[in-house]
């Protein structure tokens, strides 16, 4: 079991405005980069417009749960979230499929992937990845957040100067408060701009849809199975060594337990998989979150209460988060994540004898590229432990 810190917890010490901040940050980069996605997979699923909104309730409040116990549990930013390439996998897969024989689908996912928790087979695997590689997969999944900074400004040259310009001072003066001002600036930015339209945003609570599994063999192979695999693969891997690179080693048996049981409950109103986040859990890992490693843990605790109101209200979602606009988040979440990637890229080639290894992983993870339905984070990671193997035998 993950082993909680020595200190009594006190979350009056040890929150502060940058760990609130980084919570923040990572809900508006879970939503933002994949609200979109999971309606077009419920789309496909022939969902209604209540069922939608359960899809999204239930994700909300699963996410916003585990993200919450876990990291109070363990006093560390233990982030979880929904797996968009699983969303993307079922917009393109669930056409055709009924919505009970779906639902079905999503429950035995689920089940194998609290099996792996429940057997270990996860952890043992994890304690095989050389935490020089973790931190190269880490900094190549984040690459084109930081690469968007300065691909915006051929649109908006003024906007990601005025963000990076609050970054830099803040850096320079209150180190803590940067990425705060970052995104207080990029609100007035946006308000200036007359970019942030949110009059007559709809305001009323989401009521869970129960739907109905039904089990069909051939849908369990076409879709249950590969979307166990993309949840495993292209998030728990990649989310567990986040937290490696950050310094954080939790035993990956519970939260995987934690992650499949409340799929398993959840999956009868929508919630189609629930995993540990990479990217958003990468703002709350980092040095911006707070210096204190220990004392990061509250930005978990602020993204799963803030994952829980907003699955409640999960039908405003979509309309609160369409009025922000999509230049400004991106950047805002490029600046977020840059002490992350620093610190990422740092400890990928810290070891001479594993540079060439750290340097592949790095490439083919920040490549984009998709094989066989999987993202280049996980084949980055196979081809950087064949690297790694090859050039040791030959020494």
């Amino acid at each position: 079991m993950p082993t909680p810190s020595s200190d009594t917890p006190c979350l009056k010490r040890d929150i502060s405005l940058s760990n609130v901040t980084a919570g923040i940050v990572a809900v508006l980069i879970g939503y933002t980069s994949s609200a979109a996605i999971i309606f077009q997979a419920a789309s496909a699923a022939g969902a209604s417009s209540a069922q939608t909104s359960s899809w999204l309730w239930a994700l909300g409040i699963g996410v916003g749960l585990t993200s919450l116990g876990l990291s109070w549990r363990y006093r560390m930013p233990l982030v979880t979230a929904w797996s968009t390439p699983g969303a993307a996998f079922l917009a393109t897969n669930l056409p055709g499929v009924p919505l009970g024989e779906a639902i079905g689908a999503f429950i035995v996912s689920a089940g194998l992937i609290t099996l792996c928790g429940l057997t270990g087979v996860f952890e043992r695997l994890m304690r095989h990845i050389p935490s020089s590689l973790a931190s190269a997969m880490l900094a190549g999944i984040l690459l084109n957040f930081g690469l968007e900074i300065f691909t915006r400004l051929e649109q908006h040259w003024l906007m990601p100067l005025a963000l990076l310009a609050a970054w830099g001072i803040g850096r320079r003066f209150w180190p803590t408060l940067a990425v705060p001002g970052v995104v207080l600036t990029g609100i007035i930015w946006a308000i200036l701009q007359g970019q942030l339209a949110i009059e007559g945003l709809p305001l009323s609570p989401t009521l869970p849809v129960l739907m109905t599994p039904e089990f069909s063999l051939a849908t369990l192979i076409s879709v249950a199975i590969p979307l166990f695999i993309i949840t495993m693969a292209t998030q728990n891997v990649p989310g567990m060594a986040v937290l490696n690179a950050a310094g954080y080693t939790p035993n990956s048996s519970p939260l995987l337990v934690a992650t499949g049981g409340a799929t398993l409950a959840l999956a009868p109103f929508g919630g189609y998989a629930l995993n540990m986040a990479a990217i958003s859990a990468a703002v709350c890992t980092g040095p911006d979150a707070h210096p204190d490693p220990r004392r990061r843990y509250p930005a978990g605790i602020v993204a799963g209460l803030l994952y829980l109101l907003l699955g409640v209200f999960a039908a405003t979602v979509t309309a609160l988060f369409a009025a922000l606009p999509g230049a400004m988040v991106a950047v805002v979440a490029g600046i977020a994540l840059l002490g992350t990637l620093s610190s990422g890229l740092a400890d990928a080639f810290s070891k001479p004898d594993e540079r060439d290894a750290a340097l592949v992983t790095f490439l083919f993870a920040g490549s984009g590229i998709t094989l066989l339905g999987i993202g280049g984070a996980f084949w980055g990671l196979i081809a950087g432990m064949v690297t790694r193997h090859l050039i040791a035998r030959r020494r």
